[in-house]
């Protein structure tokens, strides 16, 4: 079984290395240092204690991979759309495209069923781009839970857990999602095949839409959000308003508001990805986690208040953060600051 996780980060690179050991014939795409110490040295797994040393093959060209049987697609979500030309070489006929990403998928629409079936959401696909350049019949969802970290180029820290839920678009257990799921569990992961997927991607983004901004916003760990009152009382009112949007696309969470932010604070003193990325000065996964709850409001003509203020606020944020030019809009003017005089 070729597998090719692209994007071999933390994440992506736990999961390969795993798989590796398992016995699949395993490449990534990465770059920088962090590919070059790949090359190198082979992946370093810090898990359950000890060290493991994994070779695979990695490349930043996909072109030297060749066809597989699945992409493992592990970068950011905001960054998929922008390597879509570069991943076409590794799609053969039958390849299935593994969408280990937070957030709303490409495909989410893909065999949804009823007046939506087959739409395409520009804030997370612009043109459409992945849907008719990767093709939602390739895809098979998949939600990550565990957590891991880059010490140092090359070298991975698995943090905590194991959990990656998957499942075709339309529910079915086919051949392929049975077995992506063998070869999973064989590598030590948990792998339980949803026949609803897309309730498990709500389930985690329910959580992201709001903790991942508040805490860039105010640099709180998920402890302090979810006991905070104030901050406790954004948040639920947020997942509420994503919620009514769910709702009317037929999902069902199998949790209630309450016991998904008290699963959050549970976590403890832990810095969202978010937070991590607005302190390293990379981009942030805005779009997926936010805008496309709006957008999807907007579809079924829902109003999202706080999600917008905390979108505009996100996004004011990294603007400011990425030293983008931030322009007063249009038909305002900037208004001086006050004089003061001294007593």
């Amino acid at each position: 079984m070729k597998i090719c996780v692209y994007g071999a980060g933390a994440i992506g690179a736990y999961v390969g290395a795993q798989l590796a050991l398992a016995g699949a014939d395993v490449s990534f795409v990465a770059r920088g240092p962090h590919l070059a110490a790949m090359q190198r040295n082979g992946v370093r797994l810090l898990i359950d204690g000890g060290e493991r040393v994994v070779n695979v093959r990695c490349s930043s060209d996909p072109r030297e991979l060749g066809p597989q049987d699945y992409v493992i697609i592990a970068l950011k979500a905001h960054s998929v759309p922008g390597v879509v030309d570069a991943m076409q070489p590794l799609l053969g006929p039958d390849t299935a495209i593994v969408t280990a990403v937070n957030g709303i998928p490409y495909w989410y629409f893909y065999k949804h069923g009823g007046e939506f079936a087959g739409t395409t959401l520009e804030s997370i696909d612009p043109g459409g781009t992945q849907w008719n350049k990767l093709g939602p019949q390739r895809a098979i969802g998949c939600v990550v839970y565990p957590a891991a970290e880059i010490v140092e180029p090359g070298v991975i820290k698995h943090v905590y857990g194991k959990k990656f839920p998957i499942g075709e678009p339309d529910g079915t257990r086919s051949q392929r999602v049975e077995a992506l799921s063998q070869i999973m569990v064989a590598a030590g992961l948990e792998a339980p095949i949803r026949d609803n997927i897309r309730d498990e991607i709500w389930l985690k983004l329910w959580g992201n839409l709001c903790f991942n901004p508040i805490s860039a916003l105010t640099h709180a760990t998920l402890d302090v959000i979810t006991s905070n009152a104030g901050t406790r009382a954004v948040a639920k009112t947020m997942m509420l308003e994503a919620k009514a949007v769910a709702d009317r696309f037929g999902v069902h969470f199998r949790v209630d508001v309450e016991r998904r932010i008290d699963g959050a604070g549970a976590v403890g003193a832990h810095k969202t990805s978010m937070l991590q990325d607005l302190e390293a000065g990379r981009p942030m996964e805005i779009d997926p986690l936010l805008t496309v709850v709006q957008e999807m409001g907007r579809l079924v003509d829902h109003q999202t208040p706080t999600i917008d203020t905390v979108l505009a606020l996100i996004k004011l944020r990294e603007q400011i953060a990425q030293h983008k030019d931030v322009a007063p809009a249009a038909g305002t003017t900037p208004q001086a600051a006050p004089s003061v005089k001294a007593a």
